[in-house]
Formats: structure tokens, sequence, C-alpha cells
């Protein structure tokens, strides 16, 4: 999640494809991932539909994403209800990320004016049970692009005692975690791996979904082209389907909110992979993928939160329907979301009936069988392209 400090993250979190499904292992809506106050209901329509799995918004508090300050619950209520409650009783969003903590202060228990032992101070156990308590999942979003330095730093003086204290702060707050690492000219992915490995070693992965301490998931790039390295790791070594290591991996938002030919073009790269490179970058199964859109930059509200019929959502909808890398038909799943702004909260006169984001894509793994391709994650089998 490219987010400067001082800015508020309106990004699309649920734009993650449905690769994401197989991530969840079939959760329930409402049982889901998020990142920061932005929700969207999805109506998916494809052959073998499934529910929407993860439909969230990454959280940056009232402080440009510091969480420095415990925040007042009543006050939080009042600029977060719609989160929780959409005007019908429904929840906006199955999953919120918190961002962001901190790396290096995790790692060296850092207490100060605004982390004590290492955490920021308003991400409480009263604002995870805020959300929690109403069905959706929580993660923490260690990193973003203001911290690769401590990243780094971190990674190279003691990574598995970090992924150790990353799955300590999981556990004692029930959460999941999100790995925003954005150096792209040299990651660590030695020091990386020794992090997952730690983690993991705490919190195996979990294909039920059913552990939120389990959730385990890696920001890339909107494209193959930056973060190079560590999207050809990640996916080569996490992100398969057959032995997987990380729940799936979140394309980023460009610099600005894309066009959807250019949302769709980045989106493909991922699932296409980038066979010229060296190393090469192997395709990303569609069920370990997740895409991302802005529903605010800076002041400016996008059309993904109040008119969705204009909105890049609405137009990549088709895309996002059918994507899928060469091999077998696709299982059809599904992502939306919507921005975490007061100003784009639903109406609670009037339940909202509009269709937000709603993000399809595969949840098979092109395994064969004589004639049909099998999900790993549901067990339906469907014919293979040469039946």
């Amino acid at each position: 999640m490219r987010t400067p400090t001082g800015r508020t993250p309106a990004l699309l979190a649920a734009a993650t494809l449905a690769l994401t499904a197989a991530a969840l292992g079939g959760a329930a809506p409402g049982e889901a991932a998020v990142k920061s106050p932005a929700v969207k209901s999805a109506t998916l329509q494809a052959a073998a539909a499934g529910p929407i799995q993860v439909y969230g918004a990454w959280h940056c508090s009232n402080d440009a994403c510091t969480w420095a300050s415990v925040r007042d619950m009543t006050d939080f209520d009042q600029k977060n209800h719609w989160l929780i409650d959409r005007g019908d009783g429904r929840p906006s969003v199955n999953l919120v990320v918190l961002s962001f903590v901190n790396p290096l202060r995790l790692l060296n228990g850092t207490t100060d004016a605004g982390d004590t032992n290492g955490v920021p101070n308003g991400m409480t156990q009263a604002v995870v049970n805020y959300f929690t308590g109403h069905g959706i999942r929580v993660m923490l979003s260690i990193g973003g692009i203001t911290y690769v330095n401590d990243w780094d730093t971190a990674l190279s003086q003691n990574p598995t005692l970090l992924g150790q204290k990353a799955a300590a702060l999981a556990t004692r707050l029930g959460v999941g975690m999100e790995i925003d690492y954005e150096n792209s000219s040299g990651p660590n992915l030695t020091g990386l791996q020794a992090f997952v490995t730690a983690y993991r070693a705490a919190h195996p992965y979990d294909a039920t979904g059913a552990d939120p301490t389990a959730r385990l998931t890696l920001d890339v790039a909107a494209g193959d082209r930056w973060l190079s390295g560590l999207d050809q790791y990640a996916t080569a070594n996490w992100l398969t389907t057959s032995n997987p290591v990380l729940d799936y991996a979140n394309a980023m938002v460009p610099s600005k909110q894309p066009s959807a030919s250019g949302a769709e073009s980045n989106w493909q790269e991922h699932l296409t992979g980038k066979p010229t490179y060296s190393p090469p970058i192997p395709p990303l199964a569609p069920a370990k993928f997740t895409g991302s859109l802005y529903i605010a930059e800076g002041n400016s509200i996008r059309p993904e939160c109040t008119d969705f019929s204009s909105s890049v959502e609405n137009t990549t909808g088709s895309w996002l329907q059918s994507a899928a890398p060469p091999g077998p038909a696709p299982h059809r799943a599904c992502w939306a979301t919507c921005s975490g702004r007061p100003r784009c909260r639903p109406p609670a006169a009037s339940p909202p009936t509009r269709r937000t984001a709603a993000r399809a894509a595969s949840a098979w793994a092109p395994r064969r069988t004589p004639s049909r391709c099998r999900c790993p994650h549901c067990g339906r089998a469907e014919p293979t392209a040469d039946d």
C-alpha cells in the first residue's frame, strides 16, 4: 500500500481479485480481510459463482496512518459506524487492515510518544473488538512506503525475532498480518524468508480461514515491473496453490487512479508472469491474487465510492469476472470494497442498493485429472479446455 504519511489512503483494498477465495478457504462474508474504512457489497455474475469472499479497506485512523493516539471509542464509532452497519444492519466490509506498524519499532519493542512496546498506541483491543464484534476480520499492516528503511534494518538485525514478535502481537489482538515491504531495488529476501518462517512456526497456514491469526498476506506492485524481486520470490515460493505459505498477494494502486484498461493490464501481468525476466516471474494463480483501486485521492472522493456506474470498478468488472491465466476454466469468486471516508458513508435513512466493487477471478489450480480440472479448495471439478 503506497501511502505517504499525511495522505489518507482510500485504496480499494478489496479490489483484490477473488483469488482470495482460495486463501480464505470459503470464509463467509463478514469473516474475511480488509484495509481501512471502505466498503461495498458486490454482485458476482459468473458461472459457478460463489459468495463474496473478501471486501474491505485500509484504515489509517485520524492521524495519517500512525495510530499514535488511543481513540475515544464514542468518537471512533461516530466516524466508523458505516463500516459495521451500512444502513440495513449489515457491515459494509468483512476485513479492515489497520495501517501501519513500524517493523523496526516492533522488533526493538520501542516505547515513545506514539508506540508502546513497538505497537502504535491506537491499535488497541477495543478497536479490534469494534470490528470483530460485527464479524469483520482485522489485520495489521507492517511497513508501508514510509518504513522501507526500517524494514531493511529490522530484517538485517533479527528477522526471526521480528517474525516471532509479529506472531505474538497477532495472538494478543486476534488479528492477521500484512507484509508491506516496498523495497524494489534490493529487498532482503533471506531476511524476509526468516520472518515468514518464524511467523508460520507460530501460526501455520490455515486453508479454512477459521484462524484470524493465520492470515498472512503480502503487498506487491500494481503490475510485475516494480518490486520485481519480491514478486518473483513470493510467487515462486509462497503463493503456489500446491504448497501455499501466504494467503494471497495484493496488487497495490499505482501513483494515481488508473484507467480501466491500465488497471486490467497491470493485473494481468501478475496472472501471466514475466517469463523473459531473469529470474522469470511465474504466473500467479488467480486464487492468490487481489487488486486495488483508489476510492479517494487526497480530498477527492472517487466514483468508486459515490457513483458506481461511472467508476473504474464497474468498467473493469467484466475483466475481473473472466480473468485467468492460460489453462482450464476458472472457478469464480470475488472481492469488493469502498472508501473509509465519512462522506462516503451510505445514508442511514436509505440503505444502499448500488452495486459496488466486484472482483472476480479464478480459484482454480490447473491440476488435471483424466479429463477434468479440480479445485483443491472446494473439490468441484469442471471440464478442461480440450474436453
